[in-house]
């Protein structure tokens, strides 16, 4: 009972996550076929972590990687910044984004041959295979607790957020009546994107654990999650024949400068304002219902609460801005 439990936590929400961008998207191909690729998704996700398993076997057979020189002399590589960045780099990145792109190309190659597949279906694919991805990624972390609910719910749409730049390409492709080399070429740079991101994401989200200066790392991990869902937004548009959200719309170079600024301060202050909130459900989450209305602890809700959501609410509305600056500037 305890096991099927976990098993709902780890897909219910990518499920409804996956439903979200299914209603989203006019023209969706049917929902049992996306479900096949969630499921598929969740398969690659036992494969990635087999493979990763061998690469570890063979990697430390072959050469120490413990004693790799990034390593710091006094210290294990697996224990190190650069060492998590090394095997991001090497083998988490490049596995599991590996698994997930034959996940999506194998269905689609039986598919293309009964249907033509357009841009957004292929892109809703890919959300579908890492969706499933993540659910069994969940699984694994809840089953072991390394993990709780709240820290995987908070990380669901990660995976879908890697993988959307490979997803975007290989729509262009696949839906191409002239299919050039030129857009397989345009593939792989997005799948080794997806890498760095990946290898990136992970590292950022270890520097917590380092004392200062390498701990401000982590301060830069939201923000970098929420330029990446704004990608995986602006790409979903773009599958649909939609035209690009438009922030950048300054007539001069400096203007545009200041644009830029202001949008990079915006991602900074509603990123760490996510984190803050995050990291405010992590403190209350141990507590008793009734030690929440406690006048110290309440009054610590509050303040914390207020303080986030005054940085949110500014971001948004640098963001609302540069949107009425672009719109004034186009109409």
């Amino acid at each position: 009972m305890v096991d099927f439990s976990l098993l709902l936590w780890a897909a219910i929400p990518p499920l409804l996550l996956l439903g979200y961008y299914y209603c989203r998207v006019p023209f969706a191909p049917p929902l049992l076929k996306l479900l096949m690729f969630f499921i598929i998704g969740a398969i690659s996700g036992i494969l990635a972590l087999s493979l990763e398993w061998i690469f570890e076997i063979v990697v430390n057979r072959v050469v120490d990687w413990h004693q790799i020189k990034l390593c710091l002399p006094t210290s294990r590589c697996a224990s190190t910044l650069p060492g998590i960045a090394l095997r991001q780099l090497l083998e988490v990145g490049p596995i599991e984004e590996g698994c997930k792109f034959v996940a999506v190309v194998v269905p689609i190659y039986y598919l293309q041959r009964k249907y033509r597949l357009f841009a957004s279906t292929v892109f809703l694919f890919t959300i579908a295979v890492a969706l499933g991805f993540t659910a069994e990624e969940n699984w694994i972390y809840l089953f072991y607790d390394t993990a709780s609910i709240l820290d995987r719910t908070i990380g669901m749409p990660v995976h879908a957020m890697f993988s959307a730049p490979w997803g975007y390409a290989l729509g262009i492709y696949i839906s191409s009546n002239t299919r050039l080399n030129r857009d397989k070429k345009f593939i792989f740079r997005a799948w080794l994107n997806s890498v760095i991101c990946h290898a990136l994401v992970n590292v950022l989200s270890s520097a917590w654990r380092y004392s200062l200066p390498l701990g401000f790392l982590s301060y830069g991990l939201f923000p970098f999650l929420l330029w990446m869902f704004w990608r995986l937004e602006q790409l979903l548009r773009k599958v649909q024949g939609k035209p690009a959200i438009t922030l950048i719309s300054g007539h001069t170079p400096q203007h545009r400068y200041w644009q830029r600024s202001l949008a990079l301060f915006a991602l900074v202050m509603g990123g760490n304002a996510i984190f803050g909130l995050f990291l405010l459900a992590r403190i209350l989450s141990p507590l008793s219902p009734s030690k929440l209305f406690d006048a110290d602890i309440l009054w610590f809700i509050i303040s914390r609460f207020s303080l986030n959501l005054f940085f949110g609410v500014l971001a948004w509305g640098i963001y609302r801005y540069l949107r009425h600056s672009a719109r004034r500037r186009y109409f």
